[in-house]
């Protein structure tokens, strides 16, 4: 997926949510002008984008928040493809010192699991 010129890999599940998204937006507002990703009733007939409430009230009391949602990604990308910050900051628009982080935190997950796996 390419957002605002930066091209983002996508793992298969998200792939699939996304397609399954796109052609239901197809199916249910197929004339909408708007170019969001995500619109709802209000917004399909505007070009405004879908409030931030509208996208995290239905995560509300729920265990995975989209903060935390963000945070696994972040740091399973980390594990997945090393912890490298430039990458990360490149995947996710993030900047150096998040990156920094993100990069720490991937590598003391290796490093423990290792630990444990020696044991």
């Amino acid at each position: 997926m390419t957002i605002a010129g930066r091209v983002r890999p996508l793992d298969d599940l998200t792939l699939k949510l996304l397609l399954d998204w796109l052609e239901h937006r197809r199916k249910r507002w197929p004339n909408t002008a708007n170019l969001h990703l995500l619109i709802n009733n209000q917004t399909a007939t505007k070009t405004s984008r879908a409030s931030n409430h509208w996208i995290s009230a239905p995560m509300r009391g729920q265990t995975a928040t989209l903060e935390r949602l963000r945070v696994d990604r972040h740091l399973e990308e980390a594990i997945i493809q090393g912890p490298d910050p430039l990458h990360l900051a490149e995947v996710f628009g993030l900047d150096e010192k998040t990156a920094m982080r993100y990069a720490d935190s991937a590598r003391a997950l290796l490093e423990q699991a290792a630990e444990l796996q020696h044991r």
